[in-house]
Parts: structure tokens; sequence; C-alpha cells
């Protein structure tokens, strides 16, 4: 290991512990008195239209952190109102977008304008209406590439993420990221570690994509990337779907609504909390969310 490197993974492990302390990231106290909830904002025009509502919601079924996606369409006073609404209710709200494109360098530019962003948007706001973190979304292996290239896509990628967490960080900000289960089944680009725990290694927390609609599910396609996330000292989400998909019903809880989903996320904390990783849950979206059968 180069002392470079060294004094980068010091220099982050240092940040997570006072993040933690800080409260940013869910701790052990916070697991004693249940899981912590995390979920997507997509959809944000209803910042415009129906903030309150989505709030309450959240509120209302113990969410502490809402990934809001950023949408210059959106005027600015917008975002400012409702994370200054969210903080009221202790909620905080992290800078949330991704593509699969951002895995290519030819697009990192993308990245670029995101963080701008982002930048222009902190300088203008008051501390009660600033984003407290950034959250990205970034899947190219859905990308045509991944099966004809995929070696060069995935040390696209690395370089990429490289380069999103240290501007980030410039920023004075955590930033976390979703990452597939099924990332541990994969190297880097040079061999040297799993693709997943190169991933968790850069970024301060993240968010397994561990779709399934029980609880012994959820856990057995997590578990591996927890056990990284352990080992890494890094805070890692179990993430559950709620929208219709076309993998399976097993893949959501569309079809079975919010009380199932709940009794199976409760015994998913029994199971997940032998980990010192496990940080919670996040629920893939709060608009579909809001949509489950009670």
């Amino acid at each position: 290991m180069s002392s470079k490197y060294s004094l980068r993974s010091g220099w982050i492990a240092a940040f997570v512990v006072l993040w933690f302390a800080a409260g940013l990231f869910p701790g052990n106290e916070a697991k004693a008195e249940g899981y912590t909830k995390a979920t997507w904002l997509w959809n944000t025009v209803l910042i415009k239209t129906e903030a309150k509502e989505m709030l309450k919601f959240s509120a209302d079924h113990g969410v502490r952190t809402i990934y809001l996606q950023t949408n210059s369409d959106i005027p600015v006073s917008y975002y400012k109102s409702f994370i200054k609404q969210a903080g009221a209710l202790d909620i905080r709200v992290d800078a949330l977008s991704g593509a699969p494109s951002w895995g290519l360098t030819s697009e990192r530019y993308k990245i670029t304008s995101f963080l701008d962003w982002v930048k222009a948007y902190q300088n203008g706001a008051a501390e009660d209406e600033k984003f407290q973190g950034v959250h990205v979304d970034i899947e190219p292996h859905v990308l045509p590439q991944w099966k004809s290239d995929q070696t060069s896509v995935i040390r696209q990628w690395q370089e990429n993420v490289q380069y999103l967490t240290d501007n980030v960080r410039e920023m004075n900000l955590p930033v976390a990221a979703d990452i597939p289960f099924w990332l541990c089944n994969y190297t880097t680009a040079d061999g040297t570690s799993t693709l997943s725990r190169f991933m968790i290694s850069q970024y301060d927390a993240v968010a397994i994509m561990s779709y399934r609609d029980t609880a012994d599910g959820i856990y057995s396609t997590a578990k591996r990337e927890l056990e990284e996330a352990n080992y890494l000292g890094k805070p890692a989400f179990a993430s559950v779907e709620t929208k219709p998909s076309s993998e399976g019903e097993f893949i959501t809880f569309y079809e079975e609504g919010k009380a199932y989903m709940d009794s199976q996320l409760g015994k998913l904390q029994q199971l997940a909390q032998v980990n010192t990783s496990f940080a919670g849950v996040s629920v893939h979206d709060l608009d579909g969310w809001r949509s489950l059968i009670d």
C-alpha cells in the first residue's frame, strides 16, 4: 500500500468518525433505539406542489434522511424552503443525482456540472437551507459498453468516482452512493480488490440495492457488502423497493403494502444489527412508498 493511499484512507477515516459524532450518519446509539430510515425523492416537482405532505409522511414513518434530486428547472427557493422545513423535523437532505453515463470519463463533465450546481447552491443558502451531504446513483453496468469492454468501463468508473469524491469533500460534505448487491462479484480494473470494496472505500456511506420482499431475502442479499463495510468501517444501508418491478414480485413490496413491509424491516433490523456497518434502511422511493396499500 502506498503512503499516498495510507494518508488518504486515514484522512477519510478521521472524517467519518467526526461525522458519526455529529450525527450525520447513525451510530450505535441510533441503532439501539431502532433502525434509521432514508428515502429517495426523484420527482423534485413535488417540493413545489406537495412539500408539506412529503415531509409529514417522511416524519411519520421515521425517515431521517431524504436523498433529493437536484433539478436546475426548479427554482432554488423551493429547495431552500424544503430543506429548512425538513430540518425543523430533524430530517437531513442530501443532494441526489447520477446516471449510468457518469461511469465514463468522456461524460465527466456531467459530474462537474452537478458539482458546480451544488457549490453555487450552498454558497447562496443560509445554514438551515443547505444540503448536508451528496448522494449519487451511478450504474454503468446498464450501458452497452459494459458487455463489450467491461474492464475499460470499470477503470473509467473508478476514476470518475475518485474525481467525484475528491471534489465533494472539498465542499466539506460527506458523499454516499447506491451500489448493486452483486458488485462484490466483480473486481477492480487492476484485479486487486472486489469492485464493491473499492466503491465502499471511496464513499463515506453506501446504500446497498438489496431489493427483496422478505427480511431474510434482503439480509442475505446485502450480507457480503455489509461485511465489507464492517471491515472498512463505513456505514451501509440495506435498500428496499416499493415500485412495481419487471424483474418479479419478489423484488418489491408493491404487492404486499406498508404493514407487511414494516414487519419485514423490523425483522431485518434484528438480522442485520450484528454488523457494525448496518446504518438502517433506505426505501426506494418516497413516491412509491406513499402509494403502497395500507
